[in-house]
């Protein structure tokens, strides 16, 4: 068992010393993220096959692969998932390194000045449950955001009332309450021009931030 355990570490730090990135300012040596999330599961899957019996390693196959294939490529499956689920929904889905980012604006998901949920974007919040409850290895910061129109204070409660309309939605189907942190930012970042309608229009908004748990 012990030859079997030397072997698979050999292996992973093999792995690791061929997979590196250099920092640009300091001129080091990184190991990328997603290689050493893949090469501990490796390790730990190995270990599994090593001191356990085949039943047991073929039961553990199924988490050993998604712990092998790395943050990296676990976003990937969930943003692909989330941009075919979507698309045609009016909802806007980005990638920022292993977060996710789903912009859900406030024509398609809310009425002027309300905060109950449109009946005709339950649909749309469905699947984004149906792929969350799916890739249960992330956090979710829903952040409500208004245009500039009306005192500070009412925007920042209307933000904050539509967040948790979101978040509330999404625990309803299935999504754990732990996983999910509404926020309400009112005007304070405006992503277009307050002074046009069009602007305004785009400020007023609903962002889903997905973020991978780190190991």
């Amino acid at each position: 068992m012990m030859k079997k355990t030397t072997i698979l570490t050999v292996m992973a730090m093999t792995v690791l010393g061929g997979c590196t990135t250099t920092d640009p300012y300091t001129g080091d040596e990184k190991v990328r993220k997603s290689v050493t999330y893949g090469a501990a599961g490796a390790i730990v899957c190995g270990l599994i096959g090593a001191t356990r019996n085949s039943k047991s390693a073929r039961n553990a196959a199924a988490g050993c692969a998604a712990i092998g294939a790395g943050v990296g490529a676990y976003m990937d499956h969930q943003e692909a998932e989330l941009r075919r689920e979507l698309q045609g929904s009016g909802v806007q889905v980005r990638r920022d390194g292993d977060q996710i980012q789903l912009i859900m604006p406030s024509n398609i998901t809310f009425a002027t000045d309300e905060y109950n949920i449109k009946s005709s974007f339950y649909s749309s919040l469905n699947a984004v449950a149906k792929v969350l409850y799916k890739y249960k290895d992330t956090n979710l910061d829903v952040i409500g955001h208004t245009d500039s129109t009306g005192k500070d204070e009412y925007n920042r409660n209307l933000s904050y009332q539509r967040a948790y309309s979101v978040a509330d939605y999404l625990q309803a189907q299935g999504i754990p309450a732990n996983r999910l942190a509404p926020y309400g930012l009112g005007e304070s970042q405006p992503i277009a021009d307050n002074n046009t309608e069009y602007g305004r229009s785009q400020n007023r908004r609903v962002e889903l931030f997905i973020t991978a748990i780190e190991p």
